[in-house]
């Protein structure tokens, strides 16, 4: 989460002067993206009912609906660079004296602003050859969307380039800018040197140069595409609107526009009361338990989750719900957002999960096979995070929360069955076939709004707008993050690095045992640096066949590769997953260091379980 570490001087002059032009640029980027959050509300509900209501679809729907994801994304990515809410890591930054770390933000916005503009030019390219191509269902030119791409950096580096100004001391923006500048022409003029080096390039890039700017406190997002940038500009002959391409496949996978909706679900279950209600009846059951609500935010997260499609906007509808109230009992957010994190790993096997459904796509595993084989080991690494929380919270001091009576709990519950329902509704709808997974969460949105203006009536209008811009900073800021992580796994795919894992894999001692251990390293690894689907469609085509051949159920393969990949996806201090509960629970990374230890070892302890027997994931398959 990008977040000031210094007070920035109060602009005097000339710097003054530029405040009101950002102020009016960022008006007018908020006011169009918000604008965008709620036109694909409204057009995904409507294609819903116009499919099942009237048998009638509009078949149209999903690929006007891409196109505007797009540049939702890429304009809420620009709202994100303006109010510094793009994810970062910020633990080196945070300690060291206020001068370095005076530079060192600096250096992170110039960072930012050099691949901006390396790769504005090429994101042009990108989009005239895109002009040439035509949708199938509207018919009109594809670069009405790739247009987002070019315009979406151009205001970024425009947003950039206004920060540097207005922020910190000159000499300390000019020292930085000089230090990014004479990193990259250093790199340029070392360019005859890298070839002969081969896969050295991949440590180069891939791993110091990303550790270097993480380190540093460069956004994460930026800090892979710059190694992506570096690596296809200096060590391959690959044109750079390829590296475009590879961001733009990576931003527009319609299954992610989950992540707006769910975003803006969970607010309007706080605005509308819902929150409230089913907390009251939540603390009222389990609240006297120590760490009780704990337990709920686990449970919840295993009761709602895979049916957005994306751990991040499953966090998204939980966070909001729990966090408030459990905070007010004395849990500190650093703890809150480990645990949270810790359960996105937890419940990555839980069906309709998009990375199951990738696994049966890509790897010819039965998807059905593995909805059913992925429920019961969620409640085993579940149960170990419960272990957890029951060692953290045995001394909680209880004196202050009132024991609620039968009757009460009886009241508490008819007022938040409406909230207790939303998770059913939302996934009968899913499994009935009314909506996909994408199209469900408008199911939600106009049922909390009904809800809110019916039954609980409260529904304030004026938050509306404030809601659907932070949905937007918070999509931006996500959906970049994924699309420069399966950039960054095309650029690993072209280098040969899958075919030579697996082929160093498939000589490893000890059988299926020794193959299961390197698997689970490798995927933490790999799941700390990618996305979740990217490095499933990286490795899985090679990988599964090898586990077959040494013996592997091929279900239960995939449980121990998703929990792996999970652990490094939600683990800090590169996984992306860990930044995204971070972002999304409003909590700095650096908070949550101290208290996720324990969580990631139950995950581990919970993962070893669940590799060690098989009968977890494959004893309720249909023999």
């Amino acid at each position: 989460m990008l977040a000031a570490a210094v007070s920035a001087p109060v602009p005097t002059g000339w710097r003054a002067a530029l405040g009101p032009v950002d102020r009016g640029i960022g008006a007018v980027v908020e006011s169009a993206a918000a604008l965008l959050v709620l036109v694909e509300i409204c057009l995904l509900f409507c294609g819903v009912v116009s499919r099942y209501v009237f048998h009638a679809p509009l078949v149209w729907s999903d690929e006007l609906a891409s196109i505007l994801f797009l540049w939702l994304s890429m304009l809420g990515a620009v709202v994100a660079l303006r109010r510094g809410e793009h994810m970062r890591m910020t633990a080196f930054v945070g300690k060291v004296p206020p001068a370095a770390r005076a530079y060192l933000e600096a250096l992170a916005m110039a960072a930012s602003f050099a691949f901006l503009l390396l790769i504005l030019h090429h994101a042009y390219e990108y989009a005239a050859e895109e002009a040439v191509i035509v949708t199938p269902a509207l018919e009109i030119s594809n670069a009405w969307r790739a247009s987002a791409l070019p315009a979406g950096m151009a205001l970024m580096l425009l947003v950039c380039t206004l920060r540097m100004l207005r922020e910190g001391g000159l000499a300390v923006m000019l020292a930085a800018c000089a230090t990014v500048g004479a990193l990259v022409l250093a790199f340029w003029l070392a360019q005859p040197v890298f070839p002969p080096l081969g896969k050295l390039n991949l440590v180069i890039f891939f791993v110091v140069v990303v550790a270097t700017c993480v380190f540093a406190g460069v956004p994460i997002a930026f800090s892979f595409a710059l190694a992506t940038f570096g690596y296809m500009a200096l060590t391959t002959r690959a044109p750079m609107p390829v590296l475009v391409g590879r961001l733009d496949e990576g931003m527009s996978h319609l299954m992610l526009l989950a992540v707006p909706l769910f975003i803006f679900l969970g607010a309007l279950i706080e605005m509308t009361g819902m929150a409230r209600a089913m907390i009251q009846f939540l603390a009222s059951l389990l609240g006297h338990v120590r760490g009780g609500l704990s337990y709920v935010l686990i449970g919840a997260m295993y009761l709602v989750s895979g049916i957005s499609g994306s751990k991040i906007a499953d966090m998204a509808a939980i966070a909001p719900v729990l966090f408030p109230e459990m905070q007010k009992r004395g849990a500190k957010p650093g703890d809150l957002v480990a645990l949270l994190s810790a359960t996105g790993a937890q419940t990555e096997t839980i069906p309709p999960s998009i990375v199951l459904i990738t696994i049966g796509s890509v790897t010819g595993v039965s998807i059905a096979a593995l909805f059913t084989g992925g429920m019961l080991p969620a409640v085993v690494v579940g149960a170990c995070l419960c272990a957890v929380v029951w060692w953290r919270y045995r001394r909680e001091d209880l004196s202050q929360v009132q024991r609620f009576g039968r009757a009460q709990i009886v009241r508490f519950l008819v007022t938040a069955l409406p909230a207790i329902a939303l998770p059913f509704v939302i996934r009968a709808a899913v499994v009935e076939g009314v909506a996909t997974a994408t199209e469900v969460s408008t199911i939600g949105i106009v049922y909390a709004v009904l809800v809110g203006l019916f039954i609980h009536r409260q529904f304030d209008w004026r938050r509306l707008r404030p809601m659907l811009i932070e949905t937007a900073s918070l999509t931006g800021a996500i959906i970049f993050i994924v699309g420069c992580a399966t950039a960054m796994a095309w650029g690993l795919t072209q280098s040969g690095f899958s075919h030579d894992l697996a082929e160093v894999m498939k000589q490893l001692p000890g059988g299926a045992w020794g193959f299961m251990a390197v698997s689970i390293i490798a995927f933490v690894v790999l799941g700390s640096v990618l996305e979740g689907i990217p490095a499933i469609v990286l490795l899985g085509p090679l990988l599964f066949p090898i586990a077959k051949a040494v013996g592997i159920h091929e279900v239960h393969y995939a449980m121990v590769v998703i929990f792996a990949m999970g652990i490094g996806l939600f683990a800090p201090p590169f996984g992306v997953g860990y930044y995204g509960a971070c972002a999304i629970s409003k909590v700095h990374p650096n908070e949550g260091l101290s208290h996720i230890g324990g969580y990631v070892m139950a995950l581990f302890v919970g993962l070893l379980i669940v590799a060690a027997i098989p009968w977890f994931s494959t004893g309720f398959l249909t023999k």
